[in-house]
């Protein structure tokens, strides 16, 4: 049933293609921005996880 729906609709088949070419570029802008990072915000965001975080659990009831 649904695979006729699907082909009754016209120019349905660019979906795909355009989905493929969303995908694709937005991990390649990733790629290119993680290369592109400057050397100190790489730095803190890999320190990130081992930092210690008192100040969050200290507020908390």
């Amino acid at each position: 049933m649904y695979k006729e729906v699907l082909r009754s609709i016209e120019n349905i088949e660019i979906y795909p293609v355009i989905s493929l070419l969303i995908f694709v570029l937005f991990f390649l802008g990733v790629f290119f921005w993680v290369f592109r990072m400057p050397k100190d915000l790489e730095d803190h965001m890999k320190s990130l996880p081992m930092e210690n975080d008192d100040h969050l659990t200290s507020e908390q009831p």
